[in-house]
């Protein structure tokens, strides 16, 4: 199995809209909809899984030898698009607990 374009181009656009999932989260918590906000982020878990699942095919495949392209610049540029989604969907999931916590404090 080589490593071809659909598969890292499936990681850069589930990355992508992971990334735009957790910043819609954050626009939630804006209005005071944790709720929402929360709903959003298992969406943008959903996208990352997806984005791993293809990464984890490709990283196998390289490991079993059965890929021997290595690693190329669109690769890298895939994996950096999923690493930041990621980052920014932790980051603001940890953002969503501060600012609730913030608003329950503020209505007791």
């Amino acid at each position: 199995m080589e490593i071809n374009e659909q598969q890292i181009m499936t990681i850069i656009g589930a990355a992508g809209a992971s990334k735009a999932k957790a910043f819609g989260a954050l626009a939630k918590v804006r209005e005071h909809d944790y709720e929402g906000a929360r709903a959003m982020l298992v969406e943008a878990k959903e996208a990352d899984l997806q984005a791993h699942q293809v990464q984890t095919e490709i990283i196998t495949a390289a490991l079993s030898g059965l890929d021997d392209s290595g690693a190329n610049l669109l690769m890298v540029h895939a994996q950096d698009h999923y690493m930041t989604s990621q980052l920014a969907r932790d980051l603001i999931a940890e953002i969503v607990n501060i600012f609730e916590a913030r608003d329950a404090e503020q209505d007791k």
